[in-house]
């Protein structure tokens, strides 16, 4: 378990190593957190997420099993078809954790995001301006835009007052979605960081 600076308290719940794995159905796209075993592979299963498609109001829900007969954690967007909207971290019984928002004008070249937990004040990119210039122009071809991307890509938050690293999301290369996500900061609940990290694929488009 990591420990933090005395300054500095931990969040609720900790997890500095995870994966997130995309399944697409007809109706939602699926993502399952998974959580590492000791030789950093992936292990058991700790929520799964479903984001419905042509909702106005974006939400995505995290559930315990795939019974989904317990809900532990979700995000929902304050504005409506709002590319830079607001979306806040909620834990199983409504409270809120933290929020994070797509920065459009800086997203123009390079995807970027803020992310806020208590304790907690980050900026995310892309890690490298020439991917994310290459994903862009594979959009803008008829078609082609609509299929998987090619590209590996990763996000990389940074504290904004002392620079340090606060979570990585690194994309792995398959035909279905596969992240790796490790969160050396403390501070950032588990939830938050899970909800980030779904929304870096589910929001990226938007």
């Amino acid at each position: 378990m990591t420990v933090p600076p005395a300054h500095q308290p931990q969040a609720a719940m900790v997890v500095p190593l995870f994966f997130i794995r995309q399944r697409i159905t007809v109706m939602v796209n699926r993502y399952e957190v998974l959580a590492a075993n000791p030789d950093g592979t992936e292990g058991p299963l700790m929520a799964l997420a479903e984001q419905k498609r042509m909702k106005l109001k974006e939400e995505v829900v995290f559930y315990a099993d795939e019974s989904k007969s317990r809900r532990v954690f979700s995000f929902k967007a304050r504005q409506v078809l709002d590319v830079s909207a607001q979306h806040d971290v909620f834990d199983e019984y409504g409270a809120p954790l933290g929020m994070f928002s797509k920065e459009f004008g800086a997203s123009l070249l390079r995807s970027t995001w803020k992310l806020s937990a208590p304790g907690v004040d980050a900026v995310g990119q892309e890690r490298k301006l020439s991917i994310a210039l290459l994903r862009r122009f594979w959009d803008l071809i008829p078609y082609i835009g609509d299929i998987w991307v090619p590209f590996v890509f990763h996000f990389d938050f940074l504290d904004q007052k002392t620079g340090a690293p606060v979570l990585t999301s690194e994309r792995k290369m398959a035909i279905r979605d596969r992240y790796t996500v490790t969160v050396p900061d403390p501070r950032l609940d588990f939830r938050v960081a899970a909800s980030m990290a779904v929304a870096l694929d589910a929001l990226q488009s938007r």
